[in-house]
């Protein structure tokens, strides 16, 4: 049990969130004493990337100030969305985000001990939670699921049915995990009020959400699994990371949409906090003879970004020096596996290469040469004479 007031509890659930839906329930059960049941759900398909430590960042606050965490390896989710993959490739995929989730919580410093995974299709497939389905089903209309699930679920002109499910299973999935909030990120805010309004249609209690903010990508837009040059992979080699650092979207004196400059506020700054005890991003200036820039919350670094004193050309390298560090232990965890490795080659197989076959040209009659190879008499007159 945590030594924090519930004032302080509530404050480190609160840091850096962009939204919280009723959080007039988690506060009353902080001050009962009790610890809130948080859930977050991720869906098994492409591989983490350096994005996902936003939520790892504020799972490990919220193991800090006491909250009980379940993650949610939502493989039945993926198995829905648009159909990506083979429910057998899906299991693989979430034994994957399994042990990536775990390495990163231990690589900002975090005991996991607390945490607990559970397997979507281990109650998603009982006759209570497919009644619910049904039932909820009868309740909400083809406009509301869809508008639910507008920000998360890939719209199109002949989306398949799965689609207006994919909401309805996750507001069910509250109630079936049997926690007090759930945690994701702000663009789910249109499935959170559905939840809202569609659990006490079942008589179900209402609960509260905690919404991370929609970090950019390295290219300036959202950091998406699909997009390579978005993101970094968790696994990723040094040299890439500095690498894809280095071409990042960073333009001088500009705050918003600067996914370099957020990853820091994000990620940088608190991770220093839970790994130390103090907050601080140090960015070195040694090529210029200078001391190095020291920061101890990001509107400093908003504010010398914003006058040209930390520059691009400073901020990058000093965020790819903090990455490569904060990723080297889940590399290193990875490299001393032999089954982590196994079980990535089976999960993400890679693409088949196929093999190029070369077809023969066409010539046309033209070509030098061609007239000699006709004028070739098949038989000699003499022979001929003889037939």
């Amino acid at each position: 049990m945590t030594n924090m007031t519930p004032e302080e509890r509530f404050a480190l659930i609160n840091d850096n969130l962009a939204e919280i839906l009723n959080p007039d329930l988690i506060e009353g059960i902080l001050k009962e004493g009790k610890n809130p049941k948080v859930y977050w759900g991720t869906s098994p398909t492409g591989k983490p990337h350096c994005g996902y430590f936003v939520p790892a960042v504020k799972m490990a606050q919220l193991l800090a100030a006491g909250c009980e965490l379940k993650v949610l390896l939502a493989d039945i989710h993926a198995f829905l969305d648009s159909s990506k993959s083979p429910i057998e490739l899906v299991e693989l995929r979430a034994e994957y985000y399994r042990k990536t989730i775990t390495a990163m919580l231990h690589a900002v410093g975090v005991s996991t001990e607390k945490l607990e995974f559970v397997l979507g299709s281990s109650y998603q497939k009982t006759p209570a939670y497919c009644f619910d389905v049904y039932k909820l089903c009868s309740m909400v209309s083809e406009h509301d699921a869809k508008k639910s699930g507008a920000e998360i679920v890939k719209q199109s002109d002949n989306a398949p049915l799965s689609g207006l499910l994919y909401p309805i299973l996750q507001v069910l999935d509250e109630e079936h995990l049997g926690v007090d909030v759930q945690f994701g990120g702000i663009d789910q805010r249109k499935l959170f009020a559905a939840s809202q309004e569609w659990h006490p249609k079942l008589g179900y209690k209402k609960r509260a959400h905690i919404m991370n903010p929609m970090v950019p990508g390295l290219t300036g837009g959202k950091m998406s699994s699909s997009e390579e040059d978005s993101k970094i992979d968790l696994l990723e080699t040094e040299d890439s990371i500095r690498k894809k650092l280095r071409k990042a979207q960073a333009a001088p004196k500009e705050i918003e949409n600067n996914g370099v400059l957020a990853f820091a506020e994000y990620v940088l700054l608190p991770v220093s906090t839970l790994k130390t005890g103090r907050t601080e991003f140090r960015v070195s200036r040694e090529r210029d003879g200078l001391e190095p820039l020291v920061y101890t919350n990001i509107k400093q670094m908003q504010d010398d970004y914003k006058n040209d004193v930390l520059t691009p050309q400073l901020l990058k390298p000093a965020v790819a020096d903090a990455l490569v560090e904060l990723m080297a232990p889940i590399r290193a965890a990875f490299e001393a596996s032999p089954e982590w490795q196994e079980l990535t080659l089976k999960a993400y197989p890679p693409p088949e290469q196929k093999k190029k076959v070369k077809k023969a040209k066409d010539k046309g009659s033209r070509y030098p040469g061609a007239g000699k190879a006709a004028e070739i008499p098949t038989s000699t007159p003499k022979e001929e004479e003889k037939q």
